[in-house]
């Protein structure tokens, strides 16, 4: 355990200098994990441009990005912990529920935007922002609450946990960032599959909410081993660590931070600010 107390973390994010960035999601701020102990890096109540944060992502330019479902928007985060509004809604309309987010090679931005909770309840979308016009792009919608998700070792593909069906969806990525052949990856009854993050030989770890899990998929999405979490509820995870050994893991029912080491170093993400 490397935090605790932490009411409902999620999110977690390295940033490649040894810090790990952790969303409290109840508890309204961010905290930075580093090897001299944890600090708040925002909190909510010092700040109008934050109210309840969940997937976090840091760029090359060290800059986090936020997905904030209490404000409907994509926060972003300076180093020195100064939010602003990155952007707040989608043809005049406000986001549902900001979930989580990933970047593409080329510096776009993908995240989930869920609002019920029930496979037959089809208002989770998908969308991409370019960061440096704010231009946004409807991707995909009708999904049964979109959560996790990430790139492909190449990028060829993005997946996305449709939580509420308890099933992971694969999308082909075309050249232009647009989304299409919609599959199903893999199935995961018993849970909601929730956080998800490669490793360097394309095997995919699913944090499995309710479900005391953290799965490992292989490339073709049959199970190769079932990690039993301390509490039932694992949200989300993160490779880091100096040779990306490190797993790090939020989960919700003891509201607390565990690192894993694991034998396979994860994927260093496109965004990373080490892949500048």
């Amino acid at each position: 355990m490397i935090a605790d107390r932490m009411r409902f973390p999620e999110g977690p994010a390295w940033d490649g200098k040894g810090n790990l960035y952790v969303s409290s999601c109840y508890g309204g701020y961010i905290l930075k994990i580093s090897s001299n102990g944890s600090l708040k890096l925002i909190d909510s109540a010092a700040s109008q441009n934050m109210k309840q944060t969940n997937g976090l992502t840091v760029y090359k330019d060290e800059n986090v990005y936020a997905c904030d479902y209490g404000l409907g928007a994509i926060l972003k985060i300076s180093p020195d912990g100064k939010s602003e509004i990155f952007i707040n809604g989608y043809e005049g309309k406000k986001f549902n529920r900001p979930n989580d987010l990933a970047f593409d090679e080329q510096g776009n931005l993908y995240f989930t935007d869920p609002k019920s909770h029930g496979k037959d309840e089809l208002d989770g979308r998908i969308f991409k922002v370019d960061i440096k016009s704010k231009v946004i792009t409807l991707l995909a919608d009708r999904l049964a609450f979109p959560n996790g998700i990430a790139f492909s070792p190449n990028g060829k593909k993005l997946f996305v946990c449709e939580s509420a069906k308890n099933r992971i969806l694969t999308f082909r990525v075309n050249d232009n960032g647009t989304l299409s052949d919609k599959t199903i990856f893999a199935e995961l009854p018993g849970g909601d599959p929730d956080g998800l993050a490669f490793d360097a030989e394309g095997n995919l770890y699913v944090a499995h909410f309710g479900g005391n899990a953290i799965y490992v998929l292989s490339p073709n999405g049959e199970i190769k081993e079932k990690i039993i979490t301390p509490g039932k509820n694992p949200s989300n995870l993160e490779f880091g660590g100096e040779d990306m050994k490190t797993l790090f893991i939020t989960e919700d029912e003891t509201n607390s931070v565990y690192s894993l080491q694991v034998e396979i170093p994860g994927l260093k993400l496109f965004s990373s600010p080490s892949n500048k």
